[in-house]
């Protein structure tokens, strides 16, 4: 199984792709999309959308997990966010109906096994988790690979995911 986990922004969006095959979760690729903060909004809605396509298309994912907003009290940030996340989930919903949302709480507690971890245990346990050399560089690209994991889990703690 493929997923493909994203972590909203408006101008930097994280990406991560994992597979699994039930037991084991392993790194494919991640990085980030990026909006130049000198273009108007909707120019920057309309790169978020194409570039979801292009990752969507390029991966052509089983599943897609996307992180759910937090209460922020930068009321501006938050309503950017939210119309970046919205764009994603159109992007998403218009390829899969296997779309999943969690919050932060869920991928902290699914990652490190504590809901209110602070960004650092959960960026070198997904190192940790996914073997990798290095924690994923940028943030959001690590906690993209936090959802993707989050999901990966608890699709197969479902009971749907099929061990051959």
């Amino acid at each position: 199984m493929l997923i493909l986990g994203i972590d909203p922004g408006l101008a930097t969006i994280g990406f991560g792709v994992v597979s699994t095959d039930g037991i084991r979760v392993a790194s494919v690729e991640y990085g980030v999309l990026e909006t130049p903060a000198k273009v108007r909004t909707p120019q920057r809605l309309m790169m978020i959308y194409n570039g979801i396509e292009r990752l969507i298309g390029h991966y052509e994912p089983d599943a897609i997990a996307v992180e759910e907003l937090f209460f922020s009290r930068n009321v501006t940030t938050a309503i950017s966010v939210g119309e970046a996340r919205g764009v994603i989930l159109v992007a998403a919903a218009q390829h899969t109906s296997n779309l999943y949302e969690y919050t932060p709480m869920q991928i902290k507690q699914a990652v490190t096994g504590y809901g209110k971890a602070d960004k650092k245990q959960v960026q070198l346990m997904v190192k940790t988790l996914l073997n990798l050399k290095d924690i994923p560089k940028p943030d959001d690209a690590a906690d993209a690979l936090a959802v993707a994991i989050c999901h990966a889990y608890s699709y197969r703690m479902s009971g749907e995911f099929k061990i051959q």
